[in-house]
């Protein structure tokens, strides 16, 4: 590819409201926290911003309310070139909003979060009509499941129609349809949602996610149509399963983890940036790597997602060479 990446990101808006705290509360019980954040974010928008951060043209479609939130939401993804003409703004209707806890400790965090989705499933099937005869100008279709579901099949449906690839974060996690599924080019799971869609088990040992447990998982997937498995491990890194083996990239460990909160958008968006580019199964699952490993080091959804150069400069600084191809997102 000799241009930059067109992505469509088809998915949520939320403000994060964040409490970070030194211990989770009981029932019944409050606790004092440290601090107090507001956060742009949700998996859509969160997504879309991370690819356009690394150099992709990206196009943003869904929903925000008529209130602070929404502004204060579409911001950071102006300010980054999305295009923004499609994203519907519903009256009367509240933003979406993420309750996000974030228990911190020395050198790492973890959080709990309740999104209320708010406007993010109100989006209608009439306000993406405009997407069936241009959804073939882009090079891949963004997914998650914060919106509804029927908007996520419709978009799919077309984009496979005009030979788009899809990609899906299946997101909170659920059961997905067969006729979804069929859709996917990728499916990028965690390992709970894997786990979940398939109704399978996803056990570990002293290594890892067993083998056999990710190509039962991977070959029941690829009955119902999904083409490419990605399956986020953890600490554990992620792991692409095909028919002839697995493609394990590690975790790239930093030595403060400050917010957890968008790691996976920023990984799977970082991906999408890496197979719409051509890059290897290995180097797209890299560059991800990299890529997430710099959000976690940071508070916050949108304001933790970092830019092409800042990826490449700790891939530098790690001794790992960048595939040349990305030197199209520098243009």
């Amino acid at each position: 590819m000799q241009r930059k990446p067109r992505i469509l990101a088809v998915g949520s808006f939320v403000m994060d409201v964040i409490a970070t705290t030194e211990r989770i509360p009981p029932a019944g019980q409050t606790v004092y926290g440290r601090e107090f954040h507001m956060a742009p974010g949700g998996k859509g928008a969160n997504q879309a911003l991370q690819c356009a951060r690394l150099g992709a043209e990206v196009t943003m479609m869904g929903c925000v309310g008529d209130d602070l939130f929404g502004e204060k939401l579409l911001e950071p993804l102006r300010a980054a070139g999305i295009h923004l003409d499609h994203v519907a703004v519903h009256k009367g209707v509240s933003s979406g909003v993420g309750h996000v806890t974030l228990e911190v400790m020395e050198h790492t965090a973890q959080n709990r979060i309740v999104v209320i989705p708010g406007a993010n499933q109100t989006l209608k099937l009439e306000e993406i009509s405009w997407l069936r005869e241009e959804i073939g100008s882009y090079d891949l279709v963004l997914l998650q499941l914060e919106i509804p579901i029927e908007v996520n099949r419709t978009v799919a449906r077309w984009a496979k129609e005009a030979g788009v690839p899809v990609m899906l974060n299946p997101a909170p996690a659920t059961e997905l349809d067969d006729e979804l599924l069929s859709l996917v080019s990728w499916l990028i799971p965690n390992e709970q949602e894997a786990s979940m869609e398939t109704h399978l088990p996803l056990r570990t040992d002293a290594e890892g996610p067993l083998k056999s447990d990710l190509r039962n998982i991977a070959a029941k997937l690829w009955d119902k149509g999904v083409e490419h498995i990605v399956i986020t491990l953890g600490g554990h890194g992620a792991v692409v399963v095909k028919a002839d083996g697995l493609t394990y990239i590690p975790c790239v460990s930093m030595r403060h983890v400050a917010d957890p909160t968008a790691a996976g958008d920023s990984f799977v968006g970082a991906l999408a940036v890496g197979v719409t580019l051509g890059l290897s199964h290995a180097q797209a699952l890299e560059f991800a790597a990299y890529t997430a490993a710099l959000t976690v080091s940071r508070m916050g959804a949108m304001p933790s997602l970092p830019t092409l150069e800042e990826v490449l400069t700790l891939m530098r600084e790690r001794g790992c060479q960048a595939p040349a191809r990305l030197d199209v997102l520098k243009a």
